[in-house]
């Protein structure tokens, strides 16, 4: 049974399912909470259906998923009652939990207690950099903001000594972090003077990003940076248009 490859909106029916067991990832294909489970479910070879949810107007039947509407919902037709899930990393951290394969969270409790205080120190750079990406106003001082918060995981990966986050193999950190180390390179494209990050300031950083986006599950998943733009634009434009993303496919 096929789903239609757009994002449902409201007035639109629930889109037929199959009884098989197979779980259900609801998401925005823009969403980088939503990429977050995307990527979890792709590195741990998890089958599942993806129904893409319009969210400027979303359809009526998602809060029987996501009872505040937001995504990514991971809905478990594998449990009895089939629940759902929401929140990335609640799902990543379950995802990485119930199903085989190899571990991405660390086995040591304090230290995979501090990868995810490192996950949320990514907050303040999303703060900052948000209304450069999808405002026509940002604050003068969005672009230090955003480049203070980055200094950061150029220090923490430095310190580490490791090409990831998560040692030498990719990990929760990293997959949970990279959705937004996607969308930066889209800034050369939103803004007039080109905008890179500094190739001196952040080495580790960029060659970090440049090794994650060979991941096998990162390439399943993943947008060209032209892309993120364009919808960026729709975005400020104030008429967003989700199935941008579909339109190369």
């Amino acid at each position: 049974m096929s789903i239609p490859l757009k994002h449902f909106k409201k007035g639109t029916p629930k889109p037929k399912l199959p009884e098989d067991g197979v779980l259900r990832l609801y998401l925005m294909r823009f969403c980088p909470y939503s990429e977050r489970a995307a990527l979890v479910l792709s590195a741990k070879q998890i089958p599942h259906h993806k129904i893409y949810i319009d969210l400027s107007e979303k359809p009526e039947w998602y809060t029987d998923y996501s009872p505040l509407g937001k995504v990514p919902a991971i809905q478990l037709t594998d449990v009895a009652g089939q629940p759902a899930l929401v929140e990335s990393l609640v799902i990543a951290e379950y995802l990485d939990e119930k199903y085989p394969g190899r571990s991405l969270f660390p086995a040591d409790p304090l230290q995979k207690a501090l990868d995810k205080i490192l996950i949320e120190r990514l907050a303040p750079a999303v703060s900052a950099v948000y209304p450069v990406l999808f405002t026509k106003n940002p604050p003068a001082d969005a672009l230090p903001n955003f480049e203070h918060a980055l200094d950061v995981f150029e220090e923490e990966l430095t310190k580490r000594g490791t090409p990831y986050f998560g040692g030498q193999q990719i990990g929760m950190v990293d997959y949970m972090i990279w959705p937004w180390f996607e969308r930066f390179p889209a800034l050369k494209f939103v803004l007039a003077d080109k905008y890179e990050l500094d190739k001196t300031r952040y080495a580790k950083l960029l060659q970090w990003a440049e090794l994650v986006a060979q991941d096998e599950a990162i390439k399943q998943t993943a947008l060209d940076s032209q892309v993120h733009a364009k919808f960026m634009a729709t975005r400020q434009a104030g008429e967003p248009n989700y199935d941008i993303a579909f339109e190369a496919v």
